[in-house]
């Protein structure tokens, strides 16, 4: 299992030291999101904040575009420093050359679906890519509750990935904290994207990461 911090949820004053301590802590790599106003209703973060970001930490760093042309944004996160970018199905008719322009670029590629989408969408592209992203809320707000359903979801998604690309990772992302990650993980998900878990833990974060470490 390996962590993946969300910066949505950190606070934006002491990113680079809260990005500190979660690397210090033992997490795996880092998570960018990126909304448009358009595919999903909020905005956010831009590459400056992965260009910032890069000479701060080692950790992979992982954007994930919540935008309606991803083929737009993707070359400029890679340009800043982005290792893996993630796009969702919902917006691409033919995810493949986003995907194949993400790889030719020398980066890792992902594909990520909403918890409206079957996760049978993700088969004609599973042997592309090395990261499949199963939401478990509703993309575009931080802080919502876990989806209970996304376990079947995730379970057959993992079944997928054995038959089609064991090499792919499956990375939740959406209500993942110390009592939905166990579920999550008993699922087949391999990578969880946790913001308000860490950022925002009661305890701090390398506690709430210690916390999910234990789980893991």
């Amino acid at each position: 299992m390996q962590l993946s911090p969300s910066i949505l949820a950190a606070d934006f004053s002491k990113l680079g030291d809260q990005v500190a301590e979660a690397e210090s802590a033992g997490v795996q790599r880092l998570h960018v999101d990126v909304m448009d106003g358009h595919f999903v209703p909020n905005l956010s973060m831009g590459p400056v904040v992965v260009e910032g970001l890069r000479p701060r930490t080692r950790l992979l760093i992982e954007v994930h575009l919540m935008v309606e042309e991803p083929a737009k944004f993707a070359a400029a996160f890679i340009a800043k420093g982005a290792d893996l970018v993630i796009v969702h199905h919902e917006v691409l008719p033919d995810a493949r050359p986003i995907l194949a322009d993400i790889k030719q670029r020398g980066k890792k590629a992902g594909l990520a679906i909403n918890p409206s989408t079957p996760v049978e969408a993700l088969v004609p592209y599973l042997p592309l890519l090395d990261l499949a992203l199963c939401m478990t809320v509703v993309p575009g707000f931080g802080g919502q509750p876990f989806m209970p359903e996304s376990l079947v979801r995730i379970a057959r998604l993992r079944q997928l990935i054995e038959q089609h690309n064991p090499k792919c990772d499956l990375e939740v992302d959406g209500g993942i904290d110390a009592g939905t990650a166990p579920g999550a993980i008993a699922a087949g998900a391999k990578v969880l994207v946790v913001g308000t878990g860490i950022f925002r833990h009661p305890l701090g974060v390398t506690a709430a990461i210690r916390e999910l470490q234990r789980i893991g």
